[in-house]
This record gives C-alpha cells, sequence and structure tokens, in this order.
C-alpha cells in the first residue's frame, strides 16, 4: 500500500529554487532515509511531506485515512503539563473509554438495576462491547506502552510528576520524540530524532524503528544510525532526488559505481561521435565517399547524446598539522572529580587514564555523567574540585567546544580568524576560509547569522589554524553533513598528534578511536579498541555475569563434592577466558607498535632527519623501546598460547 507518493515536486523560496522534480513513494512499512548536504532541502521536503508547508508545483497523493506523525528537527515539548500527563494525552481516547467502563460497573453496582433482568442484561452486553473494543484498542497495556518508551529514552530515573517546563532543551526533545513514537502514525516522519540522544539510547531508538509497524522517513547525518535502519535512500542533490536500494553504506557503493558506469558510456559515446566527425570532415568532400559521409552525419544527427555525469559537490578540504612534538606522556588523571560547589553532589569522581602521543582516546557514557565537564576540566575551563590533571611537556591543547562559545556572534566570519592571526595577509585568510566552503561574500555574514553546519565549519578551521598537538574535541561531527563528517575524519586519521574526543556517533568512534574510556558516575573503564571491540567487550562481560550468577544458583543445589569439581571447571573457563582476552590485547598492542616502528624507521630514512644527530638519536631510542616491548610482547603471546 502507497502511503504517500510526491511527482515533480518544486519548490522555491523567492527567486532561490530549492526543490526540483522531486519524485518519493513511500509504501506500508518502508524505512527510507533521505540524505544530502546540509542546505540542500531535506528538512524542507519532509515539511512538504507532512503537510506543513506548501510547494509550487507538482503532486502529493495521500490515502484520506493514512495518518503522519512529524517531528521536525530539535523541536521540544512545550507544555504546562507533568511528563506522565503529556504522554497520556496521546491515549485520551482510551482514558475516556476507561471512565465509561467504571461508569457502567457503578451502575452495575445497583440494587434496583439488578432486580431488572432486562435492563441489567442490555447493560451487561453494552459493557462486554465496550471492553472488548477497549481491549483490542490497547486499553490494559497503554501505560505498559509509555513507561517502556519513557526508559527508553532515560527518563526512568525522572519523577514523572516533574513538569514539563522545569526540562532542559534536549529532554523536551526526546519527550517530543517519546510521544510521538507512543501515537503510532501510519508514516513516521523524523528530522534528526538522533540529536540529544546518547549512544544507548540510539541503540533502543534502532531497535525500537526496526519493530516498528509503520513506515518510517528520516533524516540523519548518523551513517551508523541509517545502516541499522533503512532499506531505502532517497539523495537530494542539485535540487534533485535519486533514489537507492540498500541501506547507506549500500548506497554510498552504488552511487561510486554509477558514477563509474555513466563516466564510461560517456567517454565511450564521446570517442564514438569524434570518430564519426573526423570521417564525415575528410569524405564529405570525396565524390566516392559521400554518400557514405551523409549517411553519418544522419547518424550522428539522431545520437541521443549522453551528458557528463557530474561529480560530487565541492567538499571542504583541509588537514591538522602541528607546530611541535609532544612528549610521549600528554595526560594523566588522578583521581580526578568535579562539583560546582561543596553542597552539591559530585558530578563525577575518582576519574583516572592516562594517554600517550599518538594514541585517539574516545570518551563515552550516558547523557549527563560529565563527559563535556570532564573536557573542559582538562583544558582548564573549569577547576577540579579534588584530584590531579598533569599535561605532558611541550602538549599543546586545541578545544573544540560544541557549543560553539568560542565564536564571538558579532564579528564577520573573515575577522573571527584574521583578529587571532593579524599579521597573515588577508588572502591567506581567505584561502583557509575557502577550503572550509565560505568564499566569496560568505566571508562578510556575521557569526550570529551562519548556520550551525557553518559555525561548525568555522570552529574547525580555528582549530585547524592553532596546529595543537592534542586534539579535545567535544562532539565535532554534530551539525556537519555526511560528506563534512567523511572529510574530518580523513584529517584525523592522517593527523600526526593525540586526540580525545567526545561523540555519539559510533561511525565515527570506529573510524577515529584506537581506544574506548567508558565513563560512569565513579570510575572509568579503558577498552583497547573501536566503538565495534568495545561494544564485544561490554556484551562479553554481560554474558559472565549472567553465567556467573547462573553457576552461582547452580552451586547452591548440589553437594561439597560436586561443588567443588564445578568450581574448578568454572576457575579453569574463567581463567581460559581471561587468557584469549589477553591474547587480543596483545595483538591490538603488536599492531599499534609495529606500525610506529614503521614510522620511525621511515622518517629516520628522510635527509632532514638523519641529518638533525638530536633528532635521529631520540627516533633511534624511541625504536629501541619499542622493539624491546614488542619481543617481551610476543613471549608473552607465545607462553600464552603454548598453555
Amino acid at each position: 500500500m502507497i502511503l504517500i507518493q510526491a511527482n515533480n515536486l518544486t519548490k522555491r523560496y523567492g527567486a532561490e529554487l530549492i526543490l526540483s522534480n522531486i519524485k518519493i513513494e513511500i509504501h506500508a512499512q518502508d524505512r527510507v532515509a533521505i540524505v544530502g548536504r546540509n542546505g540542500a532541502g531535506k528538512s524542507t521536503l519532509l515539511k512538504i511531506m507532512a503537510g506543513e508547508l506548501s510547494h509550487d508545483d507538482g503532486e502529493i497523493f495521500k490515502p484520506k485515512d493514512v495518518t503522519i506523525g512529524y517531528l521536525a528537527q530539535n523541536t521540544g515539548l512545550e507544555s504546562h503539563r507533568t511528563i506522565w500527563e503529556e504522554m497520556v494525552v496521546v491515549f485520551q481516547h482510551l482514558v475516556s473509554k476507561e471512565k465509561e467502563l467504571r461508569q457502567l460497573e457503578l451502575q452495575m453496582a445497583d440494587p434496583d438495576l439488578i432486580n431488572d433482568r432486562h435492563a441489567y442484561q442490555q447493560l451487561l452486553d453494552d459493557y462486554d462491547k465496550k471492553q472488548q473494543q477497549f481491549k483490542s484498542d490497547g486499553g490494559y497495556h497503554y501505560e505498559a506502552d509509555i513507561k517502556a518508551v519513557l526508559n527508553g529514552l532515560h527518563f526512568n530515573s525522572f519523577n514523572l510528576n516533574t513538569p514539563i517546563d522545569a526540562l532542559s532543551g534536549g529532554q523536551k526533545t526526546r519527550l517530543a520524540l517519546g510521544k510521538l513514537l507512543l501515537s503510532k502514525p501510519d508514516l513516521l516522519i523524523l528530522d534528526e530524532p538522533t540529536n540529544h540522544l546518547d549512544i544507548d539510547t540510539l541503540s533502543w531508538l534502532e531497535n525500537y524503528l526496526n519493530n516498528y509497524s509503520g513506515a518510517v522517513a528520516i533524516v540523519s547525518h548518523d551513517r551508523y544510525f541509517l545502516d541499522k535502519t533503512v532499506h531505502i535512500v532517497y539523495e537530494i542533490a542539485r535540487n534533485r532526488s535519486e533514489k537507492f536500494h540498500g541501506n547507506y553504506t549500500k548506497f554510498l557503493e552504488q552511487k561510486a559505481e554509477n558514477f563509474e558506469r555513466d563516466l564510461k558510456q560517456f567517454e565511450k559515446q564521446q570517442t564514438e561521435m569524434k570518430r564519426m566527425e573526423q570521417f564525415i570532415q575528410k569524405n564529405i568532400a570525396r565524390a566516392t565517399t559521400s554518400k557514405r559521409a551523409q549517411s553519418r552525419r544522419k547518424q550522428l544527427e539522431k545520437i541521443d547524446r549522453l551528458e557528463k555525469p557530474l561529480g560530487d559537490e565541492t567538499s571542504a578540504k583541509f588537514s591538522f598539522e602541528i607546530e611541535k612534538r609532544s612528549g610521549n606522556d600528554v595526560i594523566k588523571l588522578h583521581n580526578l572529580g568535579f562539583r560546582y560547589s561543596e553542597s552539591d553532589p559530585f558530578i563525577f569522581e575518582d576519574v583516572s587514564f592516562s594517554i600517550s602521543r599518538g594514541e585517539s582516546l574516545a570518551l563515552v557514557g550516558p547523557n549527563g555523567v560529565g563527559k563535556t565537564t570532564l573536557l573542559k576540566t582538562i583544558t582548564g575551563d573549569l577547576k577540579p574540585a579534588k584530584g590531579t590533571t598533569q599535561i605532558g611537556t611541550n602538549v599543546k591543547i586545541g578545544y573544540y567546544d560544541q557549543e560553539q562559545a568560542r565564536l564571538t556572534s558579532n564579528k564577520t566570519v573573515l575577522n573571527e580568524l584574521w583578529d587571532l592571526y593579524p599579521m597573515k595577509n588577508e588572502k591567506d585568510i581567505r584561502t583557509v576560509l575557502g577550503n572550509f566552503l565560505f568564499s566569496g561574500e560568505d566571508v562578510l555574514k556575521t557569526v550570529s547569522s551562519l548556520s550551525g553546519g557553518e559555525k561548525a565549519r568555522l570552529a574547525l578551521a580555528k582549530l585547524m589554524m592553532e596546529k595543537a598537538n592534542l586534539l579535545i574535541l567535544d562532539e565535532p561531527t554534530n551539525h556537519l553533513d555526511l560528506d563534512s563528517k567523511e572529510v574530518l575524519e580523513s584529517a584525523l586519521v592522517d593527523f600526526p598528534g593525540t586526540i580525545l574526543f567526545v561523540s555519539h556517533d559510533r561511525y565515527f568512534i570506529n573510524k577515529i578511536a584506537t581506544q574506548v574510556i567508558e565513563m560512569q558516575p565513579k570510575s572509568t573503564t579503558l577498552y583497547l579498541g573501536d566503538y565495534d571491540y568495545y561494544i564485544d567487550k561490554k556484551q562479553e562481560e554481560q554474558e559472565l555475569a549472567a553465567l556467573n550468577d547462573q553457576d552461582t544458583k547452580t552451586i547452591q543445589n548440589k553437594d561439597n563434592d560436586t561443588k567443588s569439581t564445578f568450581e574448578q571447571d568454572k576457575a579453569l573457563k574463567k581463567e581460559q577466558r581471561k587468557k584469549e582476552r589477553r591474547m587480543q590485547e596483545i595483538e591490538r598492542e603488536l599492531e599499534q607498535i609495529e606500525t610506529r616502528i614503521e614510522e620511525i624507521q621511515a622518517l629516520l630514512c628522510k635527509p632532514e632527519v638523519f641529518q638533525d644527530h638530536e633528532k635521529s638519536l631520540e627516533l633511534t631510542m624511541e625504536n629501541e623501546q619499542f622493539e624491546t616491548k614488542l619481543l617481551a610482547l610476543i613471549e608473552e603471546w607465545e607462553e600464552l598460547d603454548n598453555e
């Protein structure tokens, strides 16, 4: 069943063409992603589909009985009700039916009515009919549905009688999403639903949408989320739409294949046309070959000429360089804790970890655990209440603030950079801004007039100019479109310094992180690997915990001899798992060390390095240390393997 169909949609804002000849079709149970660059018109298209915005040309077909639920980007609930009261509004029809049933129950208890058998039977029949309808409409589990959605969106620790007015903007946005999910329309239209969600909540939402009975249309810059939830992708580019089957990764593959195919067909046709033109020019004047030349000319005129396929639109181009190399020890945190005043509870405490040069650490954990606060204590913007922060030798910190608080709202884009580097030529500053897609008159815009994506690019331009050797990044992919995210990833992968970052973008974590630190209010846990490795380890920990619980219950039901044997078995299995985990960790360490040794050896071959005695000696000593550690790890791995 087709839920909505758009044909040849066109939308303009004044003289500016936003969308042209857009075609989109969504069937029942479809999972559709709409992707494209910032400013491509994705949100505009969603608003037109939801009936929130008119279109200039084209048609939209939607059956009358199809219900559509729309969540705009960063839309929060504005209500004087409590959390629970606002969620119950969705089920007001069930609440009314429930009141009717209670009224009928009171009537059924009336002694006078019981004596009138005919009237009483009519009342029973009416009650039975309404009760069955109430049951089939979900009347006996709507409260459980509300609690399940609120728990999934991390409102399980909230007092549900809390007024919505007292919540933060992010919490109101999550509630708006929850209310829409509970309404269960035939078509859910979601514009950036992953904003303000931590990783656990994202996983819950993925599972919810995958099991949703209706259709879903999503705009999102979260590639991991799209890969998990959609099977159709519409790309909006150059005002037009193109349909692809598969998830986001499959879309990228198909798009690349289509471009290569179309380019080859275009080049083949161009070659054939050029050959025909040359034949015509050489033979048109000759009496013996004139007819053949004329025939070729007619063939040439009839050819349906292919347009040269357009490649990707202009992308930002940048890389992060460093002014000076840091020491090997970059950061050491010991029992760090923070609270705003002595009367306040700790936001976090007993946080300890260290970072070495060249490492890339992702800091993950639930919203509200203090990840941003921790970053600000490291940068010196906040003072810890206890514990110590040790910054290593020659460490220069570059900080990316997710709130863009370090941008000056009343300055122009040009002056935002030029005021920091007044000795540079205007041309050089404009070149840097051009690499971040600020060209021509764009550089004269005020910072306050920029979109979220533009502010993010400007903040990254400032960060690049600093040439820091330690990048501390707080949600750097927020507001960036998918293409800009890929450019940022490439720049960070090639960065020669150290990175500590907070992100809810699991795809981004997978690409950048060499280690993951999970932060809880009173502890931190280090995982030596990317996001997928971290998830595997968490799953393994949960399975081990469940196994231990099961083992404990089993042991209690056995006699002493059986208990002893079982405990030995359990200990052996535990040791085996411990050994396997250690071997995996060693393999990862070996890979990192071997990569670094190759980098050092490549550097030692460069004339500017081996002619610099101090530099050459430093690298040689570092190489020897890694070689020694490499041999020790290999010996440990072999001993474990032979056990």
